[in-house]
């Protein structure tokens, strides 16, 4: 996290509104850039939504699996919905003025459900663990109770992770009030405060630290415990069938965890600032599009609960 040079509250103006500069300096791309997020989102809604039905409807989705599933479709709809609609506004309108509640507010509301997705995608990853490497005593331990347990720590766990974010309520900002991001996040806030925020960034790197790596680090070692199970398997067609069950949630994971690492590990220098926001975008509006693509293009159970469900629509 870069630190931030401070100015005295001297000859300084309190504000109460940020303007979120996003994409301000391509002028003659905003039609383009609208159309573009607007088909994003739509698509978006549309994917998980559609997920969460057939996951509801068909019989043969209820399993752990595709619970899981389910609640991670939920968490990208909240997650698109928190971000892209001020975004169109902006590229709309014109208008990038946001209120320091609004935008601190925004900030909460997608930390808390990166924080949720960090869970559940360690949780999915336990799940295939389970079923790869402990195929006998999947069901047993797997339990609908169990699950429901797993889910609603999974989003306690995401809210409860960004309690460092309250103190961010009282900071004071003086100036300037451009943040050059599309959406609210926590270093363009704190850079744009008059306040000492050092120890803010402390403990915000402790508790994120302390509330991501440990779903990181079972989602690896889940995943490598996956790996060398499957390449133990005799056959081809034994591990290609075992491999196709968690493939499309690894993909899913290294993109989502891929992206994390460009915005928020790497330097923020003024030269790595763009590649920032390019890799932003992709984390917080691509990955919640690609999700249910890869879930629905890569699985042949959500394919014919798809086809089952087309069909019972055109001949009602």
């Amino acid at each position: 996290m870069k630190p931030t040079a401070k100015k005295g509250l001297g000859n300084q103006t309190t504000f109460t509104e940020f303007i979120l500069l996003g994409f301000g300096d391509l002028p003659q791309l905003q039609p383009f850039l609208f159309f573009f997020f607007f088909m994003i989102y739509m698509a978006t809604l549309a994917g998980n939504l559609l997920l969460i039905m057939l996951a509801v409807a068909d019989q043969h989705l209820h399993t752990p699996m595709y619970f899981f599933l389910g609640n991670l479709s939920c968490l990208e709809t909240c997650y698109s919905s928190t971000i892209l609609p001020r975004l169109l506004a902006s590229l709309l309108m014109g208008d990038r003025t946001i209120s320091v509640t609004g935008c601190i507010t925004q900030l909460y509301f997608f930390c808390c459900l990166a924080g949720v997705e960090c869970c559940l995608l360690s949780v999915m990853s336990y799940d295939r663990y389970l079923a790869i490497c402990k195929p006998l005593h999947y069901t047993a331990i797997m339990n609908g109770r169990l699950c429901l347990q797993l889910v609603v720590g999974s989003w306690l766990g995401g809210f409860v992770s960004v309690s460092f974010l309250i103190p961010v309520s009282q900071l004071t900002f003086c100036g300037p009030n451009e943040i050059d991001h599309f959406f609210c996040d926590f270093s363009p806030i704190i850079e744009v405060s008059c306040s000492d925020t050092h120890w803010l960034e402390v403990v915000a790197f402790v508790h994120s630290s302390v509330f991501t790596f440990p779903p990181f680090l079972l989602t690896l070692a889940s995943y490598v415990c996956i790996i060398a199970t499957i390449l133990r398997i005799p056959s081809t067609s034994g591990r290609q069938k075992a491999f196709s069950t968690c493939s499309s949630h690894l993909i899913v994971v290294t993109l989502f965890y891929g992206s994390l690492v460009i915005v928020y590990l790497l330097s923020d220098s003024d030269v790595l600032r763009d590649l920032h926001k390019v890799c932003s975008v992709f984390y917080a509006v691509l990955t919640p599009l690609i999700n249910p693509l890869i879930y629905s293009l890569r699985n042949k159970e959500v394919k014919e609960a798809l086809r089952k469900a087309l069909l019972r629509f055109f001949t009602f």
